[in-house]
């Protein structure tokens, strides 16, 4: 969830003032660490997951804030458009995790009845079929000052407009003079608390496994009526929200959105990187001095490091935060787009929970088998190609990402669950899913491309028509909650 923050306007000694407190902050996150301060004894899982709002016609519903009103949950916030609503899931543990299935489609039926009062209807999906360009510009940027602010500063650092370029199946190249072509992304973030000697070992073997999840979990095949890349919202939020002109670029310069560049030893060395190459976007400062809080017993909130840390969009985040007056370290996935299940999402994050701890507990370390490169190359092999890519992986060599689940990260993440004492009923359940997703080779980036083809094929008209009759029976099929890979393809 996005930290608001009052409108300011921003100058050089805030900018000065900020980055003296963010190295403060760091400083003092060093020798935290050194006192092993934080909580990690009960290891708790948290989710939270981006929605569209459409109309009855499927088009984007541009009403967040009165669905937002009717909804009366704190636990449901506004996104950056106007179409997009999140919602932050309690945290719990893993093996102790009740129905969370049950608990999420409670809290979506509650939310979707209370959308259709004001017009709207929520759809879990990764970028909306039926958003067209004329959607997005800031006045479909909800009204949140921090948005306005990002806004402001990556264009002011930027210098000219964004130029959003994507070739897959079809093409497409536009220009963008606002932020909002990122609330075209909606995403699923998997929370994992972790100790901060476990913390390098759970962040590195989470980024050896993001292609595997983006190639089974891809949902994103369609951008302004295009047919792009099978997680199409991987390359636009990369660009989406990029601060450096094509000069920046050349030399070398690090994006926002990254994959980092290596494995890590410390959760200190995400921070410390952050701090040595990203500029600041929101220098607000808090009266915290957090070294005073230490030393006096306190636990600082580390307000300026944390906002910093917010507005760096690594794959898998590190999150700062104090819970309860203790402190905690949190691993944040946020590869996978929303959908199209609740099923298939606490599938995808049951793969995710298992393969994690297998790998981040084995003796000899996936990430010392295999460069940090080629980790990124499958990130991006499997964005493109979804469940058809072929993934590198230690032992196997390049191999199709279907039998890489079916002969290598199944039976690990199958283990996984056991060690975190899920039932083994449940456990079955979920992992069967990702396994005939698999087998069949259809996850929601396929199943949209083959209706769309179909539709197109069925009926005499035009492409935007077809997206919005392929997005009507998306919803209709979300609805009953069956795993995507059982969805019968056609209108």
């Amino acid at each position: 969830m996005g930290r608001d923050v009052t409108p300011i306007s921003v100058s050089r000694d805030d900018r000065r003032r900020y980055r003296d407190k963010v190295h403060r902050c760091l400083d003092v996150l060093a020798r935290m660490l050194q006192e092993s301060q934080f909580e990690f004894d009960r290891p708790q899982i948290g989710l939270e997951i981006e929605i569209n709002l459409v109309d009855g016609d499927a088009m984007p519903l541009m009403r967040n804030n009165d669905v937002l009103d009717a909804i009366a949950d704190p636990a449901w916030e506004t996104e950056l458009g106007l179409f997009n609503l999140e919602i932050n899931v309690p945290p719990r543990e893993l093996g102790e995790s009740g129905d969370l299935e049950q608990e999420i489609r409670g809290n979506l039926d509650h939310a979707g009845r209370r959308a259709q009062e004001a017009g709207g209807e929520l759809v879990l999906i990764g970028i909306l079929p039926t958003l067209r360009e004329t959607d997005i510009s800031e006045d479909s940027m909800s009204s949140n000052h921090r948005y306005k602010l990002l806004n402001e500063q990556i264009f002011a650092a930027r210098g000219e407009d964004m130029r959003i370029a994507i070739d897959g199946t079809e093409r497409l190249a536009t220009y963008a003079d606002c932020i909002t072509p990122e609330a075209a992304c909606t995403s699923t973030q998997f929370h994992l608390q972790v100790s901060p000697d476990g913390f390098a070992s759970h962040w590195n073997a989470a980024q050896a496994i993001a292609g595997a999840q983006v190639a089974l979990g891809a949902n994103s095949p369609f951008l302004f009526g295009r047919e792009l890349w099978h997680e199409t919202r991987i390359t636009l939020f990369e660009q989406a929200t990029d601060t450096r002109p094509e000069e920046l670029k050349a030399q070398g310069v690090r994006p926002r959105v990254w994959f980092g560049e290596r494995w890590i030893t410390s959760v200190f060395d995400l921070f410390e990187e952050n701090t040595r190459y990203f500029p600041s976007l929101l220098p607000i400062c808090e009266d915290e001095d957090p070294l005073t809080t230490l030393e006096r017993g306190d636990i600082p909130e580390l307000g300026e490091l944390t906002l910093h840390n917010g507005t760096i969009y690594r794959w898998n985040r590190p999150i700062y935060a104090v819970v309860n007056g203790k402190p905690h370290l949190r691993v944040e996935n946020r590869v996978l787009p929303a959908g199209p299940t609740v099923v298939d999402i606490v599938a995808n994050g049951a793969f995710y929970y298992g393969l994690v701890r297998i790998l981040a507990e084995a003796d000899r370390p996936v990430w010392s088998q295999m460069s940090f490169p080629v980790a990124a190359d499958n990130l991006h092999s499997a964005a493109r190609n979804g469940i058809d890519a072929s993934l590198y992986w230690p032992g196997l060599g390049d191999v199709p990402a279907g039998e890489l689940g079916l002969r290598r990260l199944l039976p690990m993440a199958h283990e996984g669950l056991d060690r975190w004492g899920v039932d083994p009923a449940r456990r079955d359940r979920l992992m069967g899913i990702i396994e005939q997703r698999c087998m069949t080779g259809q996850n929601g980036a396929t199943w949209q491309i083959e209706t769309l083809r179909t539709i197109e094929e069925s009926f005499n008209i035009d492409r935007h028509e077809a997206l919005r009759l392929m997005t009507r029976r998306y919803i209709e099929l979300m609805h009953t909650n069956e795993p995507v890979h059982t969805w019968p393809i056609g209108p």
